[in-house]
């Protein structure tokens, strides 16, 4: 299969879900927004069927085909649409698209003939082979909005359901389509949105969800993923493809939260932000000029994140390890652990609630759309490097040799002074999220080393902090004082092998 030649029609287009929807006020909600106020609405019922082979050739290809009913299935419309492209690591997508009336529910090979469905099945096998794989039906409600700079977006308020795989997901969410203008015209009336209506910027496609519910069925962590650097791209390039990935990781975890218990996609969520900052601090030289916008809004969400994530860490993985060891047969005490064991699982529901109240915040979705907007910024897509950038191998192997550096003289410092190994543990960090996000330039493993000795450090002082606020949680539970005893007797103990074993 070949790579398509045609000239593409470009969607661009803006999405953002809706994480405190409540369907009965949100229409209210977006009434009040002035850019919407004074437009009318219309109202289409769209049901649409999605197609593809069973090894999900299309998927792969990023392509997606699909046929549409708008309207009653008494009075139906009918409409093909091919879209190419699109997948990526931003709310903002640009992708090809054609959209042809057809005659009824079944694909239609003439509604294909001037698009580049001939340079992706010359020969017809595929169409072939295309079945239906997943549904949505959903009632979108829209508005065009037009401003005096001659800009046109569509504004469209997504209410349904996804249904693949015998599962079914909620859709709620907003699309912004540039009709007319730059694409700065669509954060400009999102960013107006998201003043009073609770919005995430949302990079995942209704297809590509209705995949993972097929597959998954609950969502999943997204982890890092490799941000597809190669040694031609300069380090402007390089910055925005690695800051967009760790940004998404981000994103998508804060929209997994709403619907899933997992710890796992905390901590991922937290690694994404993590991720976005450190990355960010590695590539400032090549970001003059293109400071990130203020975060000062995320705090509360982030400490929201990181006191549910040290109540998971200490509940299903620090405190396993202790618990036969202090009970050692008695009763009593077995009952205590337990006790302890179910005040933290409460906590942590509770502190779960708080954060997912903490991520559906206005002033969250704002700063949110503001990084969003300033990634778009950082490099211009299509543009090659230019003459004066450094070889982007040689650039980022200097980087990463100047913090290995730092690490080393941390690592000299008083470690048994907490500030210091606090600090210790960050450069680790830092270290290895650089080593992680550029290891596709090099071509020998020339930073192995470097990256074992930060992740022995984040490890092994990682566990240390672990069992310390471990303690200081079960302290504020006001559970069983002999259990908090006991861990400060193992805490004090391996402090005490630490320093004689140094």
């Amino acid at each position: 299969m070949q790579t398509p030649t045609t000239p593409l029609p470009q969607e661009i287009e803006l999405k953002l879900a809706l994480p405190a929807a409540d369907p009965a006020a949100l229409l209210r909600q977006l009434l009040r927004v002035p850019a919407l106020a004074r437009r009318k609405a219309t109202t289409l019922h769209l049901h649409n069927v999605y197609y593809d082979t069973p090894a999900q050739t299309l998927r792969g290809l990023r392509v997606a085909l699909r046929v549409r009913r708008v309207g009653s299935a008494a009075k139906p419309q009918w409409l093909q649409t091919l879209k190419i492209g699109g997948a990526g690591d931003s709310a903002l997508s640009q992708r090809g698209e054609w959209e042809v009336a057809v005659a009824g529910p079944a694909l239609s090979a003439q509604a294909l003939r001037d698009t580049p469905w001939a340079d992706i099945d010359p020969d017809g096998a595929l169409l072939a082979a295309l079945v239906p794989c997943f549904e949505t039906t959903f009632e979108r409600t829209r508005w065009v909005v037009r401003k005096r700079d001659g800009s046109q977006i569509e504004v469209a308020l997504d209410r349904g359901y996804i249904r693949a795989g015998g599962h079914r997901l909620r859709i709620c969410e907003l699309e912004l389509e540039l009709l007319a203008g730059a694409p700065n015209a669509l954060f400009a009336v999102a960013s107006e949105i998201a003043q009073s209506v609770a919005v995430l910027p949302l990079s995942a496609s209704k297809s590509e969800r209705a995949y993972a519910l097929a597959q998954h069925r609950a969502p999943v962590p997204r982890r890092a993923r490799p941000p597809g650097l190669t040694p031609e791209l300069g380090p402007a390039q390089a910055a925005q493809r690695v800051l967009r990935e760790a940004f998404d990781q981000f994103l998508a975890n804060l929209h997994a939260l709403a619907d899933s218990d997992d710890p796992e996609i905390v901590h991922q969520a937290r690694v994404g932000w993590r991720r976005f900052r450190s990355l960010q601090r590695l590539f400032k030289p090549v970001l003059t000029g293109n400071d990130v916008p203020d975060c000062v809004a995320l705090r509360p969400m982030l400490n929201a994140l990181g006191a549910l994530r040290d109540l998971d860490v200490a509940r299903t993985d620090t405190l396993v390890s202790f618990a036969e060891a202090f009970a050692a047969g008695d009763a009593g005490r077995v009952q205590g652990w337990q006790a302890m064991l179910i005040a933290m699982a409460d906590a942590a529901q509770q502190q779960r609630s708080q954060a997912r109240l903490a991520t559906a915040q206005p002033v969250v979705g704002t700063c949110l759309l503001a990084i969003t907007q300033w990634l778009e910024t950082l490099h211009q897509p299509g543009a090659a490097a230019s003459s004066g950038d450094p070889k982007l191998r040689r650039w980022a192997r200097r980087r990463l040799k100047r913090l290995h550096q730092r690490l080393r003289a941390a690592v000299r410092e008083q470690m048994d002074d907490a500030a210091a190994q606090h600090r210790v543990r960050i450069l680790a960090k830092r270290l290895r999220y650089g080593i992680e996000a550029l290891e596709a330039l090099w071509r020998k493993p020339g930073t192995r080393g470097w990256y074992q000795q930060a992740m022995t450090l984040q490890s092994e002082l990682g566990a240390a902090r672990d069992l310390v606020r471990a303690i200081e949680l079960i302290d504020a539970l006001g559970v069983d004082p002999t259990v908090a005893a006991f861990l400060r007797g193992v805490a004090s103990a391996r402090r005490t092998t630490a320093v004689t074993s140094g």
